[in-house]
């Protein structure tokens, strides 16, 4: 069980700067804001996109790491 928390939580922290640092280029690159375009896309990468990606990629890291269903077809 602690592999699978440490496992899931390695997931969620990648999951939080890959949305952090894409979230944070695609707000950049995609904002009609002329008055402060690199503060709106970092805040919104840190503080939005980012901790959404990190849940979700949290929970995906908690499933796929969870015991395994045996297959039909494996002999034994």
């Amino acid at each position: 069980m602690f592999k699978r928390f440490l496992i899931s939580l390695a997931c969620g922290i990648a999951g939080y700067v890959v949305g952090a640092f894409g979230g944070g280029y695609l707000v950049s690159v995609l904002t009609p804001n002329t008055h402060d375009p690199s503060l709106e896309a970092a805040m919104t990468g840190a503080f939005a996109i980012g901790p959404v990606v990190g849940l979700i990629a949290l929970i995906v890291g908690f499933v796929r790491s969870g015991p395994r269903a045996p297959r039909s077809n494996d002999v034994r």
